[in-house]
Parts: structure tokens; sequence; C-alpha cells
């Protein structure tokens, strides 16, 4: 029986017609690991991070979930597949509503799929106090918005977590902090992650293997 997997199998994709900015790329993200994704900017690791989050349709190829083929994207997507892959982009400011505050931002996909509204975990998890969960995004910190999307990711329980270069805006100790959530997420719940950087020295100790483009 095949282990539990994200996967994309020659995944062309790109945003103007002829220019492909994926071409012929094949991954995999093992349930219960972390798979790092190294390479400089521009080559197409964003791109890859919205095809595998089901936020991108590819031109070609193929991206399984579990085994499962997917065969619609965006809003289209089952949703059970939609939410068993949660992610967390690099610029926090640009992933959230303005007007929301941070319990809002958390509490957002679990309004959208009809869950209760239960936060406290996810917050505390993320190292969030309640003075902070009323606060609109202009009022908090990078570091502290980019704590609660990682909590909004997490707060579904998705099988799978995208991290497109999630901490290159972060200073030092909210980096440990956050990828700390993450490890523990992959240990406690088998999560499996991609973890896209730049930054080779945070890969080498957060992943358990390494991809690299260039």
């Amino acid at each position: 029986m095949q282990a539990p997997v994200l996967s994309g199998t020659g995944l062309v994709a790109g945003y103007r017609t002829g220019v492909a900015v994926l071409s012929n790329v094949d991954i995999e993200v093992e349930r219960g690991a972390v798979l790092g994704l190294a390479g400089p900017s521009g080559c197409g690791k964003s791109t890859l991070a919205k095809v595998l989050t089901l936020l991108h349709e590819p031109w070609a190829g193929l991206v399984e979930l579990d085994g499962e083929a997917v065969r619609k994207f965006r809003h289209a997507a089952p949703r059970a597949q939609r939410t068993a892959i949660g992610v967390v982009f690099q610029q926090p400011r640009l992933s959230v509503d303005p007007r929301f505050t941070l319990r809002e931002v958390i509490v957002e996909p679990l309004a959208a799929n009809g869950f209760p509204a239960k936060i406290g975990e996810l917050a505390e998890r993320v190292g969030l106090t309640e003075d902070l969960l009323g606060r609109r995004p202009h009022e908090v910190s990078d570091g502290q918005l980019q704590r609660a999307c990682l909590a909004r990711a997490l707060a579904l329980g998705p099988r799978y977590l995208v991290c497109d270069e999630m901490t290159a805006m972060l200073d030092a100790s909210t980096t440990a902090a956050l990828v700390g959530v993450v490890q523990e997420e992959v240990r406690a719940a088998g999560t499996g992650v991609l973890a896209i950087s730049h930054d080779e020295d945070l890969l080498s100790v957060w992943a358990d293997r390494v991809q690299r483009w260039t």
C-alpha cells in the first residue's frame, strides 16, 4: 500500500500564455515529514505552493492527495480536498483582511466551513495572548500577524501544510517559535510539511530532506 503523500507529477504552470513558470516538475510531500524546497527568488517555488494548495490550476501534470487525483482547483475543488491542505505565505499583511481582528483571521476557515469558532487552544499554540486577538493587523508586528496566519492554517487540522517562505520576514526568535509549532504538528498529528525557503541553513535543521532548484 502506498504511503500517504501530497504529490505533483509533470507539473507545468504559469500565468501568461506560453510562459511557463513550472516546467515538468515532480514533487512528493510525505505525511509525518518535512520536505525542504530551496532555490533562488523567481524559480517558481511560490507558484508550486499555489498549485499544491489548489489555489492555481496547472496547465499540465497531475496533483494527487493521498492517492486521489485532484481534478478541480480553487473554490471548485471539493471541500474535503481544500481543507486537507493548509498554507502560510511569506507576507502576512497581504494574506489577511485588514479589517479583521486577529481572532477573526484565525476563525475565518472555521466559520467558512461551519465549525465552532473555538480558538483558545490555537492561539495558545502559536503564542498569541488574549489582548492581541482583539487587535487588527496594523496594530501588531509582522511576527504576531504571522502567528495568527499559522493558527489559521492549522485551524481545520490539515493533513498537509505548505510554508512558503513563512519565516522570511521574521526575527530569529519568532522564526524558532513558529518552526517549533510546525514541528510539533509533524510529531503529534503526522502532518506532512513542504517548507519553502531560500535559507538553506534554516532548512538544514528544519527539513528531513531538501530538494534544491536552480
